[in-house]
């Protein structure tokens, strides 16, 4: 009797187990994308080596923004791990760097991105950003493989895992 009720019990924890594996599983495939930021592309905003999660269901509500850093399949090779960047040109706008400062759309007033530490060297572009379409950059402008720098420049928006919301290792911060 008390073999039976040993096993009756594993059975019952097993099942809890392989119930939470489950859902935690599943939470992991569509509600969260977690991400591992293994370069300096990001600081001084995501340091080297930082954990990020970031939200999947963001984008099935509303459209990227500028400025949004997401989580995505890098573009030259999606068989890497997920990257992390910065939004900076959307769908249908041309993006220059013009001695280190970012223009959208020939616009003469150039990009407030005052988030970073250092202005890119050098002047690349212009980039024409197709439909569905993102030009992403780090944050560490000097020290960043972004889309000023592959062979397919533009991340789409099918290739977007998700938005980073939160930053969790090594320290916690709400990252908008």
């Amino acid at each position: 009797m008390k073999k039976k009720q040993a096993v009756n019990e594993l059975l019952e924890w097993a099942k809890y187990i392989l119930g939470g594996i489950m859902v935690a599983f599943i939470f992991n495939n569509t509600v969260i994308v977690n991400a591992n930021v293994i370069s300096g592309s990001m600081e001084s905003t995501i340091m080297t080596d930082s954990r990020v999660i970031g939200s999947r269901l963001t984008y099935a509500v509303s459209e990227p923004e500028r400025f949004d850093i997401i989580v995505f399949k890098f573009p030259d090779d999606e068989s890497k791990e997920p990257y992390v960047k910065r939004i900076i040109g959307l769908p249908n706008e041309k993006v220059e760097i013009i001695d280190g400062k970012v223009y959208i759309n020939d616009s003469s007033v150039p990009l407030d991105d005052s988030f970073i530490n250092e202005r890119t060297t050098g002047n690349y572009g212009p980039f024409f950003v197709p439909d569905d379409s993102y030009f992403v950059l780090g944050d560490n402008r000097n020290h960043s493989f972004d889309s000023k720098d592959w062979m397919n420049k533009y991340v789409s928006k099918e290739k977007i895992l998700g938005k980073v919301v939160i930053e969790y290792f090594p320290e916690f911060k709400l990252l908008h």
